[in-house]
């Protein structure tokens, strides 16, 4: 019985990761389970993203809107996250929460199918270097450096769609297409403005997936002894995972969406030390945590909606392929 219950939990804390392809067994098995299961985490990811991303983009857009304002200045519109959301649904219609779905989708979608097609050469890799490649599983440590360089380097392909959905959000005259963003950064800043914001939002999204997918992966396995392997282990999980990301992440999150809703404009900041200095110095350190709730709702629905979708999706899809 504890022989099953042990086989249980460890199965239980590698269902995400697919950890178990680290192991002896792998080395016997045929390339059609792998690339199989390459797939089922495509597939699997895409459609969660997209589903989570329109699910939760009403408090991105406020959470956008709240960073961008500066405290004290005659931009200041929104007196906090409620606020903004009654205040954009009244004076653009409800509609405009969902400003920038497509870039949104275009961005998340490929980013997030990306990092999981990756995540696991990666993974791998750092076990060899660190010195663990015979191990049955990877240690919490190794998934959290893979979870972050996958995310980072998928983010670092697909940073012009955020440059482009930043800005469409934080539009409140009317509409802006996508269209006008692109021109306008093009003959602004060129090619390379389409990478504004670049460092830090490989930095937030090293945090991010370092913070939600180690995290999850180990709330999961101490979670599905008690809970089983279910909804409730992957709801709570996956609460705790967002939670956690939203700390870690959000003050390099401020500083990105500065530096990306300038580009193609007047250059307020010159980098990424540079803006993080100046709104500290300028709004105080709580400037560096706007928008917090917003980012805390959204990360406990979005994790919530993509991590169960997920684990559902790729399942299923394994079991019509294999």
């Amino acid at each position: 019985k504890n022989n099953s219950n042990n086989n249980s939990s460890s199965s239980a804390s590698s269902s995400y990761y697919n950890s178990s392809s680290s192991s002896s067994s792998s080395s016997s098995s045929s390339s059609k389970p792998n690339g199989s299961d390459a797939a089922a985490r495509f597939v699997g990811s895409a459609v969660g993203a997209a589903l989570a991303e329109m699910i939760t983009l009403p408090a991105d857009v406020a959470k956008v809107r709240l960073q961008v304002q500066q405290h004290g200045s005659t931009g200041t519109r929104y007196s906090g996250f409620a606020d903004c959301l009654l205040k954009t649904a009244k004076a653009e219609g409800p509609t405009a929460m969902w400003k920038g779905l497509v870039p949104a989708l275009v961005r998340q979608v490929s980013y997030t199918s990306l990092s999981l097609v990756i995540y696991e050469p990666i993974r791998d890799f750092y076990m060899q270097q660190m010195g663990s490649a015979g191990a049955e599983k990877p240690t919490y440590v190794q998934r959290l450096l893979a979870g972050g360089t996958a995310g980072g380097l998928a983010i670092s392909v697909f940073n012009p769609a955020e440059v482009v959905k930043t800005q469409v959000q934080t539009h409140s005259q009317g509409t802006l297409r996508m269209t006008d963003v692109i021109s306008r950064v093009w003959a602004r800043d060129g090619l390379l403005g389409f990478w504004a914001g670049l460092k830090p939002n490989v930095t937030r999204t090293f945090l991010v997936n370092a913070a939600e997918l180690g995290t999850y992966d180990e709330a999961k396995s101490r979670l599905v002894p008690y809970l089983g392997e279910g909804l409730f282990s992957h709801v709570g999980a996956s609460g705790i995972a967002g939670f956690t990301s939203a700390c870690v992440s959000t003050p390099a999150d401020v500083v990105k969406t500065r530096l990306m809703n300038s580009a193609g404009g007047d250059r307020v900041y010159t980098g990424m030390l540079q803006a993080g200095s100046r709104i500290l110095m300028d709004e105080g350190p709580a400037a560096l945590y706007k928008g917090f709730l917003p980012i805390c709702i959204r990360k406990l629905v979005w994790c919530a909606a993509f991590f169960v979708s997920y684990e559902q999706i790729r399942d299923q899809y394994k079991k019509t392929t294999l």
